[in-house]
């Protein structure tokens, strides 16, 4: 006889004395692997792709040049402080000998009256802590003599502008300290964005380093390329001039185009001999390394450079890009000469000093030499002639 009973289901007997439908155990063991290769394959953020790491490492170079630049201001305004400070504390301890020796003399003074006539007002004007509440009685003063007198005067002097000086002393010691202050933060600037730099290249493999350097070497082309069609326009203004100079029959014109860059007159020749110099020593330090806050001689950051190269030539620069760029005289791209400084970015974080045929010579960054580069090879913002 066929049994109508319905099928069992069979059950597992957990630990604890429950039973489980083995049918439901396999339900949740499956929902727990498909939850395990989720978990697994949960989204990750994707690698950045080369161009991406350039600009990045880019970003940060341009980022620790800012950073440098106030470093660079900031260590000129905490060395100005400290020279200033040092001053004045020279000065307010020669102002205390004098001091003491004009209160010695007004002691001789005193004693020799206690000695003659006993302590007179006058001896208690001289032997007195605090005298200026006796300078002040005019019917004192009138029974010194012109000499103590003299010395009453010129101790009134010497106290008020010891005071003057300790106050002035004071001031400079809070603005140096402002100073190194900020001289501290902007070197922890610094170091951080190269050392993110620095992290950012040591996680590309060799043929991630080997593509990277591939694309400098791409970019120095373009800038190279543009630099060349700029030297051929350049040239092909300054034929058209003298072609132009020709024409007009009259030397006025080609002398003041001669003039005009630096080879004219007096002042050109000047201004032409002293950009020589600064070449000449720019031209030297090629393949220095760059240092950022180094002013030489044997590394230099790129205003250290340029301040640097115009001092062998006897013209003083500014320590900073934002203030060189404020000095001489300005001038387009398509005037430039030889000497003149070429500023990049719209922050103004970066100089080069122009060679001629669009190229320049430069402290580009970490890890890199100084050298001859294409002006093109960043966004310019402007230019300058110093002397």
């Amino acid at each position: 006889m066929a049994s109508h009973r319905k099928p069992r289901t069979s059950v597992l007997t957990s630990p604890g004395g429950r039973r489980t439908a083995a049918g439901l155990t396999s339900a949740a063991l499956a929902s727990v692997t498909l939850l395990s290769q989720s978990a697994d394959a949960a989204p990750r953020a994707p690698r950045p792709t080369i161009e991406e790491v350039k600009q990045q490492v880019d970003g940060l170079y341009r980022q620790a040049e800012v950073a440098t630049q106030k470093y660079n201001a900031a260590k000129e305004r905490a060395d100005h402080q400290r020279t200033t400070v040092d001053g004045l504390l020279d000065a307010a301890a020669k102002r205390a000998q004098k001091m003491n020796d004009t209160r010695r003399e007004l002691g001789t003074f005193a004693s020799a009256q206690y000695r003659t006539g006993g302590m007179n007002p006058t001896a208690q004007l001289m032997l007195a802590k605090d005298p200026q509440q006796f300078f002040d009685r005019s019917h004192l003063m009138e029974r010194l003599t012109s000499r103590q007198q003299q010395a009453v005067s010129d101790y009134q002097e010497q106290a008020a502008a010891a005071a003057r000086q300790r106050a002035e002393a004071g001031r400079s010691l809070e603005r140096l300290q402002t100073s190194q202050a900020s001289l501290k933060a902007s070197k922890q600037s610094v170091q951080q964005k190269l050392a993110e730099a620095r992290q950012l290249l040591s996680r590309l493999t060799v043929q991630e380093k080997a593509r990277l350097a591939e694309l400098e070497r791409q970019k120095e082309a373009a800038a190279k390329r543009k630099a060349e069609e700029e030297a051929r326009r350049q040239q092909e203004r300054e034929r058209q001039q003298q072609h132009d100079g020709g024409t007009a029959g009259g030397g006025t014109a080609g002398g003041d185009t001669g003039g005009s860059t630096g080879g004219g007159g007096t002042t050109g020749g000047t201004q032409s001999t002293k950009a020589e110099k600064a070449l000449a020593f720019a031209r030297a330090q090629i393949g220095k390394p760059y240092v950022w806050g180094a002013t030489g001689p044997s590394s230099y950051d790129c205003s250290g450079l340029t301040q640097a190269a115009w001092k062998a030539a006897g013209v003083d620069l500014p320590r900073t890009t934002w203030d060189q760029v404020k000095v001489g005289q300005r001038v387009a791209t398509s005037n430039l000469q030889p000497g003149d400084l070429v500023f990049f970015f719209d922050d103004i974080s970066h100089v080069g000093m122009y060679i001629g045929g669009g190229k320049m010579i430069h402290a580009p960054h970490p890890g890199a030499d100084v050298r001859e580069e294409s002006i093109y090879y960043m966004p310019i913002y402007g230019s300058v002639r110093p002397g």
